[in-house]
């Protein structure tokens, strides 16, 4: 008799001959979805200035929302109430939930960490909370995601070692108290966070006692915080063997060409990060050929188009399936954006029009994802290391100096 599969499950399709990484799809209450992926942001259940048609067409597959702010308003007994997270905000592919632990340590005041879990003032009218393994499943819960993860504690990259020793064997007692605590897991999958910053031993002992825990995917955390991206690569080296080769991994808050691209030679599989339209509301476009400030003088009389090397709507399946042939995007060199120039986005951006900063978050994301495609071709085309040095190239790593964001 077969083990029954749980909410979320890998499939693995190809190994890249060169590298080793992994092609392969994850397979959710809301769908099958290809990997490597990169998932939008959607802090409070949107994504900053995207609408979820345009996700669709652009290539999303995943959506990340934050489980702090949507437990601080509207609050997650009013989203259950509504059915869930999915109808709420009108997005019916898979969503992925943090715990709530980074914005507790980030933005929340007179925060006090015990054994238990975690008391502080939320950021938005500085009432009383607390955030345990156990509350954090409770309100992942009821938001209903496809994949939540642990509550652990983000701590700084360049703690001692006893700090963070004490905080991944604290975060370890976490997962396990969020495993008792999860009832849902028919349709929900829980996944643990390995921790301890730069140090192998620790890395390695958060690895195995989460693996031990047989926990449907996992998750490398403490990472993109601060460190070098050689000490990141570093971690990723020894930590990834240790985890299962037939589970999902996810590489949190990542969005860097190089670095998707070297995380995804090491085995990552997910990633997510506020990057792309945190910098395009501020006129920073992420184009093949580099970074672009389009408030910069220089583009006024600028009418070429913002990013000529760009298809901006996925040919993904899930868009094929639910737009079908009927609309014009159908057709293969056909960009909402063909006939905007960059000179117009300069002026939209400049006469504080917010449509600027709609076209260039739809824009940073589109970029994004339509890497995640073309890398997912490369692996299964045996050729992610010619196609690495194509992407470092042409945006423009190997320049002295380079400003990439």
């Amino acid at each position: 008799m077969s083990q029954k599969k749980p909410a979320v499950w890998y499939e693995h399709l190809h190994t890249e001959k060169d590298t080793g990484a992994r092609r392969g799809r994850l397979h959710t209450p809301h769908g099958t979805f290809e990997t490597p992926m990169f998932m939008p942001v959607g802090t409070q259940g949107a994504v900053k200035g995207v609408d979820n048609r345009t996700l669709k067409e652009i290539g999303s597959q995943f959506i990340l929302a934050n489980t702090y702010h949507l437990w601080v308003r509207p609050g997650d007994e009013l989203i259950a109430k509504a059915g869930g997270l999915h109808k709420y905000m009108g997005w019916d592919q898979a969503i992925l939930t943090d715990s709530g632990g980074f914005q507790v340590f980030s933005l929340a005041k007179a925060r006090k960490l015990t054994e238990e879990g975690a008391t502080f003032k939320n950021h938005v009218n500085g009432d009383k909370m607390f955030l345990s393994p156990e509350v954090a499943m409770r309100i992942q819960n009821n938001l209903g995601s496809d994949i939540m993860m642990q509550l652990d504690e983000a701590i700084p990259y360049f703690e001692t070692y006893e700090y963070v020793r004490d905080s991944m064997r604290r975060s370890l007692r976490w997962a396990q108290r969020a495993k008792d605590y999860h009832k849902k897991t028919d349709t929900q999958a829980l996944f643990g966070i390995v921790q301890g910053a730069g140090f192998r031993d620790l890395r390695t002992e958060s690895a195995k006692e989460l693996v031990k825990m047989d926990l449907p995917g996992y998750a490398v955390g403490g990472l993109s915080v601060g460190e070098s991206k050689k000490e990141m690569n570093r971690v990723l080296d020894f930590t990834m063997p240790l985890l299962p080769e037939d589970k999902p991994r996810y590489l949190m808050g990542v969005a860097a060409p190089d670095s998707l691209i070297d995380s995804v030679i090491r085995g990552i599989d997910m990633f997510d990060c506020v990057l792309p339209t945190r910098i395009a509301r501020k006129g920073t476009l992420m184009t093949k050929h580099g970074r672009v400030v389009i408030k910069n003088a220089k583009y006024k009389d600028d009418f070429s188009p913002i990013d000529p090397d760009l298809t901006y709507y996925s040919d993904n399946p899930i868009r094929k399936e639910q737009f079908g042939n009927r609309a014009q995007y159908d057709l293969p060199d056909y960009s909402p954006y063909q006939n905007l120039s960059r000179s117009y986005l300069h002026h939209l951006f400049n006469a504080n029009e917010r449509l600027g900063e709609q076209i260039a978050s739809e824009h940073n994301l589109r970029y994004l994802l339509h890497l995640m495609e073309e890398m997912r071709k490369a692996i299964e085309e045996d050729r992610l290391l010619e196609f690495r040095k194509q992407v470092l190239e042409d945006y423009g790593y190997n320049k002295k100096n380079a400003r990439l964001f």
